[in-house]
């Protein structure tokens, strides 16, 4: 049982987490969970799972489930450990589903969503999404998820991260201060200013969750498997607003790696 006696991560993943910007967590949920879950998508997606030639577009989105597999894996002991590890304990909200699945299939079309980006968090008032805002606080979002609800290879469009592209970001976004800036603004450059990062492929078996640090870079990418490729990718949401001047300093591991992007090191005694 994970507990604050044997919490979910250790010392050494939370501090890959302040450095590369994500922790990879292994069986996050059970496979029980995921191929019920896997049940429900699939008849959402009017698709035969039996059928390729069914499988007609490259992504399908799918929105807003909330149904029973949903919740629990969003809620598994391990994860809300972790969360409570790397976001702070009572500063985050628990998930009561995993809002929009972009379901793949193979398929050698282009997606028209594999650009790389990062997910803005406020400004969703704003009919142009490309106009949606994040700021240094991470305003609206304490962390970016990425659920396994299929077995995830190589080839099978596992999203790309660009590792510690989290600092490029925030270095980006600290001078336009709380107001932030918009999607537009932070692809205008097409996100050069993390091409210089080493990529990695979030794979792994179906219960996988890779939590990763609000900023990071990533992308999605063609499938060129031959299972269809089922993830969740829903932000934490803060209970809390995130906080870069803590009079007691007692900063969490996502503040942290803040922080440290912008060299204020001194805060982190």
């Amino acid at each position: 049982m994970r507990n604050e006696a044997n919490p979910a991560l250790s010392a050494d993943e939370i501090a890959h987490f302040v450095r590369d910007g994500f922790v990879r967590i292994d069986a996050a949920f059970s496979t029980g969970i995921a191929q019920e879950a896997r049940t429900i998508l699939w008849k959402a997606t009017g698709c035969n799972p039996d059928d390729p030639s069914s499988w007609t577009q490259p992504v399908v989105r799918l929105d807003q489930f909330d149904q029973a597999p949903f919740r629990e894996a969003a809620n598994s002991p391990v994860l809300h450990s972790a969360f409570d590890q790397l976001v702070g304990k009572g500063r985050w909200l628990p998930r009561g589903g995993l809002g929009t699945f972009p379901v793949r299939f193979p398929s050698e079309a282009d997606p028209g969503d594999d650009g790389w980006h990062i997910d803005v968090s406020f400004g969703y008032d704003n009919p142009d999404f490309m106009a949606w805002r994040a700021n240094v606080s991470s305003k609206g979002r304490a962390l970016l998820m990425l659920f396994l609800f299929s077995d995830v290879g190589v080839e099978d469009a596992p999203t790309r991260v660009r590792i510690g592209s989290h600092i490029d970001i925030a270095r980006q976004l600290a001078p336009a201060g709380d107001a932030g800036l918009t999607l537009r603004e932070l692809a205008s450059d097409g996100f050069a200013g993390s091409a210089h990062r080493r990529e990695e492929l979030a794979t792994g078996p179906a219960g996988t969750v890779y939590l990763c640090h609000p900023f990071l870079v990533h992308s999605a990418q063609k499938h060129r498997g031959t299972v269809p490729r089922f993830m969740a990718q829903p932000p934490l949401l803060p209970r809390e607003q995130i906080c870069l001047d803590r009079k007691d300093h007692n900063y969490s591991p996502v503040e942290q790696a803040i922080l440290r992007a912008l060299g204020r090191t001194d805060h982190l005694t």
